[in-house]
């Protein structure tokens, strides 16, 4: 299968471009200007109008266990997504919690969650970030990867503003554009937008089958599978301390 252009999901309104081309990378731009349609959280967040390829049992799961993130950095604010795994635990990417002053978490319900720490992977785009205070729900982990031909549904917070469900089917796969050394990828067809990054890819009965981190030019969305989430996370070494922009500038 051949891959065009990937672009990281980072900043809300303006993706982040790497070239790929014999797979080298080419260094992306900075983050464009602060975004200005963030919905404050302290409002309760609109549900959406679908539930993608989920009951609508799963879906309240589903909704229930997405997070929307704000990192705001030393000279830019950037959102994405993210999905708990037990109670005072969340799966995000790397670059949604990278170079941050500040680590702001949100819930479905328009709740504020205090961030106590964040762990980033050398490896893949993953991150993990322990909360302060419960989190509403956590989906169960796929035992393993999905088949290509098999339904998807990405919940997540595109652009910084409400939950949105969006529904496909796995491509199949492919070496990360991103990360070579990582391995295969998930390709599948499902929409996402800037901001989505860190968003749970479930199943149709609501497991988690991967995280979201990037898109192409076609419109095709790059998910890290379960069993490299699963693997990464039974291996104590695989996440770092994610350094805040105040100790590196």
């Amino acid at each position: 299968m051949t891959t065009r252009r990937a672009t990281p999901l980072r900043a809300a309104g303006a993706a982040l471009a790497v070239v790929l081309a014999a797979g080298c990378g080419v260094l992306p731009s900075p983050p464009g200007p602060m975004p200005t349609d963030i919905v404050p959280s302290h409002a309760p967040i609109a549900a959406p109008t679908q539930t993608g390829n989920l009951s609508v049992d799963g879906f309240d799961a589903a909704q229930r266990m997405a997070v929307r993130i704000r990192n705001i950095g030393c000279s830019s604010l950037s959102t994405g997504s993210g999905f708990a795994i037990d109670e005072s635990t969340l799966i995000t990417n790397r670059h949604v919690v990278a170079d941050s002053d500040d680590l702001q978490v949100s819930t479905y319900d328009g709740r504020d969650i205090a961030v106590t720490a964040a762990s980033i992977a050398g490896l893949a785009d993953l991150a993990v970030v322990r909360t302060a205070q419960p989190l509403p729900a956590a989906p169960v982990l796929a035992e393993s990867d999905p088949a290509p031909g098999d339904p998807v549904t990405v919940v997540g917070y595109p652009l910084g503003g409400q939950l949105t469900v969006t529904s496909g089917q796995v491509i199949g796969t492919t070496t990360d554009p991103l990360n070579e050394n990582l391995g295969e990828v998930l390709i599948t067809d499902a929409p996402v937008e800037p901001g989505s990054s860190g968003s749970a890819a479930l199943d149709s009965e609501g497991r988690v089958i991967g995280v979201v981190y990037a898109k192409n030019s076609t419109g095709m969305s790059f998910v890290v599978p379960v069993s490299t989430l699963r693997a990464m996370l039974a291996d104590d070494t695989s996440f770092v301390e994610s350094t805040s922009c105040t100790t590196t500038s």
